[in-house]
């Protein structure tokens, strides 16, 4: 296998790897709140994160190339589920077409996630990785904590944790906790759903870091997902992601080390923001 086609897969998958990692639902009873103006029947978690119309942009590379983009959005317009008003996540990752004769990349995921809960009701994962395809769907039963799974035509019921989380939602969930008063060398705990199980891992808070990127130059909280053998992920070494240090906690870059060295992912323009990014300093 050419190392050029190695730089190219490892780049185009570091998006998927890093925030799939991290995105997990984080147990933590003491941000739960409830609301007054909403029943009894789920929890209430405060968000001053992300709202309609957000949309994050990417470009992947290893080194000064740049192989792939990919991007955070939220649809405009909510949609409703079980009764429940939404927000319609999505998630791209595509290689740059110019590449595409080495290893072609057209990676799709889908969230749909509960405004006043942050947990999800729906998920979708769509791959297309040069010649592998996987088309993966679990619709969960968030009353009675059963998720419903379709893969490869096999259809499956699992009893399921309450509020469990996909690896989109979770990381969602993740930017409304209150990370900046967590100090430094910080462990919570993480959890989600994937396949047919729920998966843990722990998440380390590094400390703060200023980066500048295409989008701009700003404080940032650096995190460092915990990667135990035998669980969803595993990596070469350590992945770093750093968070704009303050309520929005947008991912400004992510980097980690593969077989053939040190690949990133960097934020390269942002809309549809909830409110001022008071941790850009340019």
């Amino acid at each position: 296998m050419s190392k050029r086609f190695l730089i190219v897969k490892g780049v185009i998958s570091l998006i998927v790897f890093s925030f799939g990692i991290y995105t997990i639902q984080l147990i933590a009873q003491d941000n739960k709140k409830t609301s007054s103006v909403e029943t009894s029947e789920f929890r209430y978690v405060t968000n001053e994160a992300f709202g309609f119309g957000e949309k994050l942009e990417y470009k992947v590379g290893y080194k000064f190339v740049t192989a792939g983009t990919g991007y955070f959005q939220i649809l405009p317009d909510p949609i409703e589920i079980s009764g429940r008003k939404c927000y319609d996540i999505r998630f791209q990752v595509r290689s740059l077409e110019s590449l595409e004769w080495l290893y072609k990349v057209r990676d799709t995921y889908r969230t749909v996630v509960d405004v006043h809960g942050i947990f999800p009701w729906l998920f979708e994962q769509h791959i297309r990785e040069g010649n592998y395809k996987r088309d993966f769907t679990a619709s969960f039963d968030q009353r009675k904590n059963f998720a419903h799974t379709e893969l490869r035509g096999k259809k499956k019921k699992i009893k399921v944790e309450p509020y469990i989380h996909d690896i989109v939602s979770a990381f969602f969930y993740v930017r409304t906790l209150n990370l900046s008063a967590m100090p430094k060398d910080t462990v919570f705990y993480l959890r989600n759903f994937y396949n047919d199980s729920s998966y843990s891992l722990g998440v380390k808070i590094l400390g703060r870091q200023t980066v500048e990127v295409e989008a701009g130059k700003f404080r940032c909280i650096v995190v460092q997902p915990l990667v135990v053998e035998g669980g969803l992920f595993k990596s070469e070494g350590e992945i770093l992601i750093w968070l704009t240090d303050d309520d929005r906690k947008i991912p400004v870059k992510v980097g980690t080390k593969i077989i053939i060295g040190f690949v990133g992912a960097e934020l390269v323009k942002y809309s549809g923001i909830r409110g001022p990014v008071n941790a850009k300093i340019k």
